[in-house]
């Protein structure tokens, strides 16, 4: 087995983002996964791998800006002792700017997710992945946060870089699979994926971190 990221007996993989992340997850139930991404990773793995015992979790909030997940930070990443923290968030700080005028400043958005890593490489010994946020262009009005969300996806290279940190670049990723099938096949409006689109990513993610071929 190849192994990007230490994932032993008993490791516990922590997925965290925004509505992407929650698919549908149970609040009142904290081993909900949702049907989404992680859900694929935490099922193949597990049947990959039954003697690990990995135990994942999934505190993925629909609507998050990185503003309210560091917030929540202490609760729903340092107290839950992870392994692996994977990191999907950043499209809401785009898009909430343009459709609700809510400001996410690019030197606040740095600012914050470098504070959240921070407290990870100080209080735990998670290793990290850093994954990118995206837009699929199966909808066109969404072409006007294109520039912005570069300008975050460069961040978010950077801070990768500077932490050592595993990195997917998922917008990238999209853009190919695009040229393979059409962008509704991955996305119906652009931001939440379909299911092959949950697939897809949850097959990149298991390549990246588990060094496998994936799905």
């Amino acid at each position: 087995m190849s192994i990007n990221r230490p994932l032993g007996p008993g490791a516990r993989v922590l997925f965290q983002g925004d509505s992407i992340t929650d698919a549908l997850r149970d609040y009142a139930n904290g081993a909900s996964m949702g049907i989404g991404y992680s859900n694929v990773v935490a099922r193949w793995l597990s049947a990959r791998y039954p003697g690990l015992e990995m135990v994942f979790i999934n505190r993925g909030i629909n609507g998050d800006r990185v503003c309210d997940m560091e917030a929540r930070w202490t609760q729903d990443c340092i107290d839950l002792t992870p392994d692996l923290v994977s990191i999907l968030i950043g499209i809401n700080d785009c898009l909430r700017s343009y459709d609700s005028g809510l400001a996410s400043p690019l030197d606040g958005f740095d600012a914050r997710y470098r504070r959240m890593l921070d407290r990870v490489k100080a209080e735990t010994k998670a290793g990290i992945v850093v994954m990118e946020p995206f837009l699929v262009p199966s909808v066109e009005h969404w072409d006007t946060c294109r520039d912005d969300l570069g300008r975050r996806i460069e961040i978010l290279r950077k801070i990768s870089r500077d932490y050592a940190a595993l990195y997917i670049p998922l917008d990238g990723l999209f853009a190919a699979a695009c040229a393979r099938r059409e962008p509704l096949f991955w996305s119906e409006d652009g931001v939440h994926p379909t299911e092959a689109g949950h697939a897809f990513i949850a097959q990149e993610w298991i390549r990246t971190v588990m060094g496998e071929s994936g799905l």
